[in-house]
């Protein structure tokens, strides 16, 4: 796209493509999450948002795309991926930052419907981000948080090289929660898939991390 060269950035991994997600891909994730993308009575997102009705779910899923898009300023961005496997859009991998051109340090979270957990994705998903932030932006710090109880987010992360970076005590539904803060420096992080970066050079302004 000629006036927003961000909606063509593409991430290519082994088994997966991340894009902005296309209005196909909004269909497919409102699909997604409907079938579920975590177990009945679980809640692992500190905004419970898989928790409101079914009836309610698959506009949430768009507008909150849509939304992130339209919020989108080079001093404040949330780049949701669409996670794509074998043809199938399965999931979404975030990569977000405030004040990137002066912090250099991003964020990361995910969802994975269930039918493809298990099976390495999530490891996959966010090294294709963190590529993107280190290699790409010129990131020097990533962090990320997951549960206690969240042990296969918190394995992802090990895998990854993050280390722990303290604890927050919340309340989500009524309950109490302990978040694992986590934390990535630049020079720890060996990719352990190839990623290929397509159209980047054109978007890096969008960032915050080029010329304007």
């Amino acid at each position: 796209m000629r006036h927003w060269p961000l909606l063509d950035l593409r991430l290519v991994t082994p088994r997966l493509e991340l894009r902005p997600a296309t209005l196909d891909d909004l269909d497919r994730l409102a699909d997604r999450s409907l079938e579920g993308v975590h177990a009945p009575g679980d809640m692992p997102f500190g905004f419970p948002w898989t928790a409101a009705p079914a009836a309610d779910l698959p506009r949430n899923t768009i507008r909150f795309h849509l939304g992130a898009l339209a919020a989108w300023r080079p001093d404040e961005w949330h780049a949701p991926f669409a996670v794509v496997h074998e043809g199938e859009t399965v999931g979404v991998q975030s990569l977000r930052a405030s004040e990137f051109a002066t912090t250099r340090e991003v964020g990361t979270g995910s969802w994975l419907g269930l039918a493809w957990q298990g099976k390495g994705i999530g490891t996959e998903m966010r090294a294709a981000v963190l590529h993107l932030a280190f290699r790409g932006l010129g990131a020097e710090t990533a962090t990320s948080s997951a549960f206690v109880d969240n042990p296969a987010s918190l394995a992802v992360s090990r895998k990854l090289g993050y280390r722990p970076d303290g604890l927050d005590v919340c309340a989500i539904q009524g309950r109490r929660r302990v978040n694992q803060r986590l934390r990535l420096m630049r020079a720890e992080f060996a990719c352990p898939v190839a990623v290929e970066v397509h159209g980047l050079e054109a978007c890096l302004a969008d960032f915050g991390a080029g010329p304007g």
